[in-house]
């Protein structure tokens, strides 16, 4: 049994749950996986056995729970602390990005639901939506041009800042939105990491929950 377990969503509807587990296989640390059916009848049960807040992720670190992905990512770095960048700009600027993304973007979630493998979403695209989309593009090519030197990554090398930035890749292709530039090109290079490849892989054979089936011709 691995030291660590985490409770996670169905990989296909969870990006949450992608953002944590994206994060324990890339400081490679053993972990258990408990997938929790979401939306079902007997989920919130379920989920409170874990997590106050009946949500996932939840990670369980030797008998201590802990919920919500930024205070997974906080507990981890007390352990690992190369999760943060070392250059002290870098590091601020990586935690500004990951908050943002932690506590906005809510017309992106509202409107474009997280579906890894639906293609041909249909959404209004409201001024607000516009604006969250918008601003995703700025982050990826201001980070790149700021501090991506170092390497292929958002701030060079690959880490906590890309992990929380796949989600909104993965949405941009579900909703067929277009993107330009750096923008484009990073999110490809995102989309190709292998750690992302393997949870999209994974969550290929997730059962269907049709409450997040909407807005779309199906899943592809």
């Amino acid at each position: 049994m691995a030291r660590l377990t985490l409770i996670l969503g169905p990989k296909n509807y969870s990006s949450w749950s992608m953002r944590a587990w994206l994060l324990l296989r890339w400081l490679q640390l053993p972990f258990d996986e408990v997938t929790i059916p979401l939306y079902g009848e007997h989920s919130r049960e379920w989920l409170l056995r874990y997590s106050p807040t009946a949500k996932v992720p939840v990670l369980i670190d030797d008998g201590v729970t802990i919920w919500d992905t930024l205070a997974i990512i906080m507990h981890l770095a007390d352990a690992h602390p190369h999760i943060w960048p070392a250059d002290p700009a870098k590091r601020a600027y990586a935690r500004g990005i990951c908050a943002e993304m932690h506590a906005g973007f809510q017309h992106l979630r509202n409107s474009m639901s997280y579906n890894a493998r639906g293609r041909d979403r249909q959404v209004e695209m409201t001024p607000d939506l516009v604006a969250d989309i918008a601003r995703i593009r700025e982050i990826w090519t201001e980070g790149r041009r700021r501090f991506g030197a170092g390497g292929a990554w958002l701030l060079g090398e690959f880490g906590v800042a890309d992990i929380m930035f796949a989600p909104p890749a993965i949405r941009f292709v579900t909703y067929g939105v277009a993107l330009d530039g750096v923008a484009e090109s990073y999110s490809r290079r995102l989309l190709g990491h292998p750690l992302v490849r393997e949870w999209l892989t994974l969550g290929q054979a997730d059962a269907v929950i049709p409450a997040c089936e909407l807005g779309g011709t199906g899943i592809a």
